[in-house]
């Protein structure tokens, strides 16, 4: 009966939502399980990074030797943290490089890494001088030749042979 003054004292209990302590456990161990599986995945995805800057590294060295053989003119490289770069002598007697060398995309830069995690150390630091023989020296005018170590973060170190040119 709507009148009756029982039905006033009655107030239902406000009611609590939220996870219950089952649910949270459950929602725990499948994301533990989860993660399990993509963590690995996630390290072999920053190795194929790692991976693709050496190959890219490697592609550059040996087009710089290549073309300075065949074009019987110095090529120079620099290479600097995520970026390679590339010039060219204008000249065949010239000691050093005054033209950009066009790389797979067209400009002077052979290659970058998109990764601030991915970059490359030269030891000895500084521009590496392709001579139209195929060796590698520490200056343009040929004088010594240099084997440079290159250390890329996450992989092996990649020598170039000054004597031939020889990246590995």
């Amino acid at each position: 009966m709507p009148g009756n003054s029982s039905d006033a004292c009655h107030v239902a209990a406000p009611r609590f939502r939220g996870f219950t302590l089952p649910e949270l456990l459950i929602v725990m161990i499948l994301a533990g399980i989860v993660a399990a599986f993509v963590i690995p995945k996630l390290d072999a995805i920053m190795g194929v990074r790692t991976d693709a800057w050496r190959d890219q590294l490697t592609a550059a060295l040996r087009y710089a030797q290549k073309t300075a053989v065949s074009h019987r003119r110095l090529v120079c490289m620099d290479v600097a943290g995520t970026s390679i770069t590339l010039n060219i002598a204008t000249t065949r007697a010239a000691t050093s490089c005054n033209t950009g060398l066009a790389g797979p995309v067209g400009s002077s830069e052979f290659g970058t890494s998109d990764s601030s995690s991915v970059s490359v150390s030269v030891s000895p630091a500084g521009t590496l001088y392709f001579q139209a023989d195929g060796r590698v020296t520490t200056d343009g005018a040929g004088a010594t030749t240099t084997t440079r170590v290159f250390t890329i973060s996450g992989t092996n170190a990649l020598t170039l042979y000054g004597e031939t040119g020889y990246a590995e």
